[in-house]
């Protein structure tokens, strides 16, 4: 099974303008999520509409596919991305731009999920162990899975409600888990995936996956221990610094 990875990277944003152009340590943010994916998957690109993210990318030797402004997300720029190169992969890797420290072995864990027959897309979690206020933040989303590790659902909520305990012995209660936003399609799956329109629960929660879920398709949720720091502000990129500062590459 041949796999790629896609990293779309988008000069604007509301929150962090130009962040794929960030400095981070001495390289661009983009630069770090770009040489951390090709340590697993040795085909990657950038999937960008902004030519100043090109021309960095570009620079450091990666390779770059110019996309529309007009996406509503990153599927399906990755999905007009995968068209442009042609590619005769099996498997799309979707690895945000904003991860500088996302981890070859998360990645192969979840290149790993298509082993089990069925899984058409695969994504990652982390048991949020006993941080409570992690696992009601709404900003974390929530992933409950079946037995066979396929996603159940996704909600900023916390699920599952734990019925006849305290709020505060939740944890102890129930392994609650993380959702972590890497994705990987089937490469026919991606396509199907990006001609459904939005639906009622994608909107009530703003969680793109549950247009999937909600359609049918099957989501195995691969398991990882390890932390990702992702930068959506300034802010995070300094605690990035101070991570990258603590941890080294």
């Amino acid at each position: 099974m041949k796999f790629i990875a896609i990293i779309p990277a988008r000069y604007a944003s509301t929150r962090f303008p130009g962040k794929p152009l960030a400095m981070l340590g001495g390289k661009t943010v983009i630069e770090r999520v770009y040489r951390q994916v090709t340590k697993v998957l040795p085909e990657a690109w950038v999937a960008t509409d902004d030519d100043r993210i090109r021309e960095a990318v570009e620079a450091f030797g990666g390779k770059v596919v110019m996309t529309s402004p007009d996406h509503q997300s990153g599927t399906d720029r990755i999905e007009e991305a995968a068209c442009a190169i042609g590619t005769q992969a099996d498997v799309i890797v979707n690895i945000q731009g904003d991860e500088p420290f996302i981890q070859p072995e998360q990645i192969s864990i979840v290149c790993r999920c298509f082993d089990a027959p069925g899984t058409q897309i695969a994504t990652l979690a982390k048991p949020f162990g006993q941080d409570l206020q992690a696992i009601q933040n709404p900003n974390s989303p929530k992933v409950v899975v079946d037995n066979r590790h396929f996603a159940l659902y996704f909600s900023r909520s916390v699920i599952p409600f734990v019925r006849n305990q305290e709020l505060e012995s939740w944890p102890d209660s129930f392994p609650f888990m993380k959702h972590i936003g890497i994705y990987a399609y089937r490469r026919e799956v991606l396509h199907k995936v990006t001609q459904l329109p939005q639906s009622a629960l994608e909107k009530a929660e703003s969680l793109e996956q549950l247009r999937w879920l909600q359609n049918g398709f099957r989501i195995r949720v691969g398991v990882t221990d390890m932390e990702t720091v992702g930068i959506d502000t300034p802010d995070d990129l300094a605690r990035a610094e101070a991570f990258l500062a603590a941890h080294g590459e």
